[in-house]
């Protein structure tokens, strides 16, 4: 990428990180959707150029930015630029730990893999549908795991 390009990579990612926070403020996260997709192919080195701008522009932003937030700027830069990009939560129940990260088509793209392995599924979110929970879900594993028949 040009020089010009990642300068204005790392605007737009600064402004959406703007944009989070005041949307969040003002609807939670429901009121946070991700921009639509076209589903061109951008390649490795587009995937790599938009994880960069947002990684770059943190340590510039006047308060910590956390794993969410940071995943659903990333992916809306990347949705923007034609990438199906999908953020996706997780967590462990014990030792409570949740995560949030990117991916598309199933590969992790913003983080390290380890968490998609080691970290139960709570929300997948991609295109414009809203956030779903999986807590249905959820409690089917448990009941699986129980022995109990589904709810």
């Amino acid at each position: 990428m040009r020089k010009i390009d990642r300068a204005t990579l790392r605007v737009r990612a600064l402004w959406e990180l703007l944009r989070y926070d005041v949307i969040f403020a003002l609807r939670g996260l429901r009121g946070v959707s991700l921009a639509g997709c076209e589903g061109r192919p951008g390649g490795p080195a587009l995937e790599a150029a938009l994880c960069e701008a947002v990684l770059a522009v943190i340590p510039l932003y006047w308060k910590p930015v956390h794993c969410l937030q940071r995943s659903m700027v990333t992916a809306r830069l990347m949705r923007r630029y034609g990438l199906a990009a999908e953020v996706v939560i997780g967590y462990r129940a014990a030792p409570f730990f949740g995560h949030a990260w990117v991916e598309i088509g199933g590969r992790v793209v913003n983080d390290s893999s380890r968490y998609q392995r080691s970290l139960e599924i709570l929300e997948r979110r991609g295109g414009n549908r809203e956030w779903r929970g999986t807590s249905a879900t959820f409690h089917e594993r448990q009941d699986e795991k129980e022995g109990m028949p589904g709810r």
